[in-house]
């Protein structure tokens, strides 16, 4: 099969993918939204500061923007989150009746009259979040990334098919994409301001991040979701939670993803098991064919030089991005900051409420997917110590689910051994 063949067959193997196989044309037009005049109704799926920002930043794109309902597997996540909401009046009130608390929280929000959603959980949740939205026949804003091993991408993949197909608007949190000078500087390498693209590096190396210890009173599973940056289900490790920013950017710039990987990590410095079983350290090796490679860095380790940045090399000069500026050497000379009040986090949404009203569908479900996987492929080239293809990784068996989604024991925590842990 082909990939776009195996991404189908699985979807719409799924229960979900029938749901949607059976779903009538007449629910899918008046999801499609073009012309009506009516405020346009946000639900929010995962609470935490992700989601309640993703929220305020929907709310500040539009004034025809209201929040009606939010979900969390967690109460007190629901609590905070309509407290930040409510500072923004009216247009962000929910009242008690929509806000579903537990892991089928979501289900009950696609249920009631939202007309977009925003999926803000722990990405673990995404393919799933993803399907049922698509089935409901809801307009989407989905954060990165997008799974975190294999099979949930294939699942990804395939409803982002079928959201082209009913014409319901995808929109990624990949603002690198909605950023004003990443956009101004990636038309002007386009336009062969560097030259052929032949070579690039991304980093996203900064110190530590927030743990959360265990607490007597929560399960394994409470623990783990509330620490979830550091369980690789749930996250997918820093360089797929995190780095993904900077790999889209190079997708973005080389216009496609890379066919094989070979990288390195470890877990030098976070150690405690209060840090799961995710490494501190990534470098990969990315081609991209025709000679063109990728150097890739990414580390959480306090006491270290941090970096956030792309560089891309062509063969008349070079482009580096960083959040808010871009420059050009070589050849040609130029540069860029954002214009003062850009926002790329409110970009995503004016963009997302503009596309839904104009009736223009824009779907950037395989963009961010196909980033996700670039960065699937270098940890689990770096796990294993083996160097992967695309195509291996694309097929891969590896679901990282757990047995069952309730408050009790949670899937073993192992570290992965480069050399010793196998490639699934």
């Amino acid at each position: 099969m082909t990939s776009q063949e195996m991404t189908r067959r699985a979807f719409m193997s799924s229960a979900t993918g029938a749901a949607i196989a059976a779903a009538s044309a007449e629910s899918v037009a008046r999801a499609a939204w073009a012309g009506n005049v009516g405020p346009l109704r946000y639900g929010i799926i995962g609470c935490g500061g992700r989601g309640t920002g993703a929220a305020v930043d929907a709310l500040n794109a539009s004034p025809d923007v209201v929040v009606t309902a939010l979900a969390d597997v967690f109460s007190d996540r629901l609590a905070s989150c309509r407290a930040e909401l409510e500072k923004h009046g009216g247009r962000a009130k929910v009242s008690d009746d929509r806000c579903y608390s537990g892991f089928d929280a979501y289900q009950k929000l696609l249920a009631t009259d939202v007309d977009v959603v925003v999926l803000a959980t722990s990405p673990h949740f995404r393919p799933m979040h993803f399907e049922a939205a698509i089935a409901a026949g809801k307009h989407v804003f989905v954060e990165k990334p997008v799974g975190v091993d294999p099979v949930g991408i294939r699942r990804v993949l395939a409803a982002g098919e079928v959201a082209e197909q009913r014409k319901l608007c995808v929109v990624a949190g990949t603002q690198r994409r909605h950023q004003a000078c990443y956009r101004e500087a990636i038309a002007r390498v386009r336009d062969g301001a560097i030259g052929e693209v032949i070579a690039a590096r991304c980093r996203w190396n900064m110190g530590e991040l927030w743990v959360k210890p265990p607490q007597p009173e929560w399960s394994e599973m409470e623990w783990q979701l509330r620490n979830w940056l550091y369980f690789t289900w749930l996250s997918g490790d820093h360089i797929v939670e995190q780095h993904v920013h900077n790999l889209d950017v190079v997708n973005w710039v080389v216009g496609r993803a890379p066919v094989r990987a070979v990288g390195m990590g470890g877990r030098q410095v976070r150690t405690h098991a209060h840090y799961g079983n995710v490494f501190d350290h990534f470098a990969v090796q990315y081609d991209y064919g025709n000679g063109v490679m990728l150097a890739s860095y990414c580390h959480q380790t306090a006491g270290c030089d941090g970096a956030v940045d792309e560089t891309i090399y062509g063969t008349k000069g070079k482009l580096q991005t960083t959040h808010g500026r871009a420059e050009i050497t070589g050849s040609v000379k130029w540069s860029m900051e954002d214009p003062e009040g850009h926002n790329p986090y409110v970009q995503e949404h004016i963009d997302l409420v503009e596309a839904i009203r104009s009736g223009r569908p824009v779907n950037e479900t395989r963009a961010v997917a196909e980033s996700t996987l670039t960065a699937i492929l270098g940890r689990m080239s770096a796990y294993t110590g083996r160097a992967l293809s695309w195509e291996q990784v694309l097929a891969s068996k590896l679901d990282l689910s757990p047995a069952k989604y309730e408050m009790g024991k949670a899937p073993l925590i192992e570290v992965a051994v480069p050399g010793k842990t196998a490639f699934v």
